[in-house]
C-alpha cells in the first residue's frame, strides 16, 4: 500500500526462505511419496486444500509444499484424481452467498447482509471471468444462485 504523503509505496512483505534447487527444506523428515499419500488420504477426508497445507504444516512439518515436492498443492490433487472441477477460492464465495441467500430468505428487510450478497456474487462473477479466460472452467459455466445451492448442498 502507497504511504499518504510521500508516493512511495514501502518493501514490507513477507518472503520464503531461498532453497538451492532440489534442495529439501529444513528439518523435513518425510518423502516425496510419503506427503503425496498424506495429501491423498486428507484429501479423501473430504478437506479443503488450505486446511490439508495447514494439517501439514503443522502435524508433519512441512513448511512449504511446493519448495519440498517442486510443484504445488492443486497440482499434485489433480495429478491424483483428486481435484475439484471448481477452484476452491471459488467454492468459498458460492458458500458464503449461498449462507447469505438463506439468511435473506427468512430476514428480508436486512439491508446489510443485502449488501453483502452483492459484493459477494460481485466477487464470484469477476474470479469467474478470470478462471474462464485462462481455461480453468469452461466458457459456458455461469454463476446461478439456485445451481450453487445445490452444487453446495451435494458437497457438503
Amino acid at each position: 500500500m502507497a504511504r499518504m504523503h510521500s508516493k512511495k509505496h514501502g518493501k514490507s512483505k513477507s518472503r520464503k526462505p531461498v532453497l538451492e534447487p532440489g534442495a529439501m527444506p529444513e528439518g523435513l523428515t518425510l518423502g516425496k511419496e510419503q506427503i503425496v499419500e498424506i495429501i491423498s488420504s486428507y484429501s479423501k477426508q473430504g478437506l479443503s486444500p488450505a486446511a490439508i497445507g495447514e494439517k501439514l504444516k503443522k502435524e508433519h512439518n512441512v513448511p512449504y509444499i511446493k519448495q519440498a515436492m517442486g510443484k504445488r498443492l492443486s497440482v499434485i490433487l489433480k495429478e491424483n484424481g483428486q481435484g475439484s472441477e471448481i477452484p476452491p477460492d471459488l467454492m468459498d464465495l458460492m458458500k458464503k452467498a449461498v449462507r447469505i441467500n438463506q439468511h435473506m430468505a427468512k430476514n428480508k428487510q436486512d439491508m446489510h447482509n443485502r449488501t453483502n450478497l452483492r459484493r459477494a456474487e460481485s466477487k464470484i462473477w469477476r474470479l469467474s471471468k478470470y478462471y474462464i479466460g485462462t481455461g480453468v472452467l469452461p466458457s459456458t459455466w455461469r454463476y446461478d444462485p439456485q445451481q450453487a445451492a445445490l452444487l453446495i448442498k451435494g458437497k457438503v
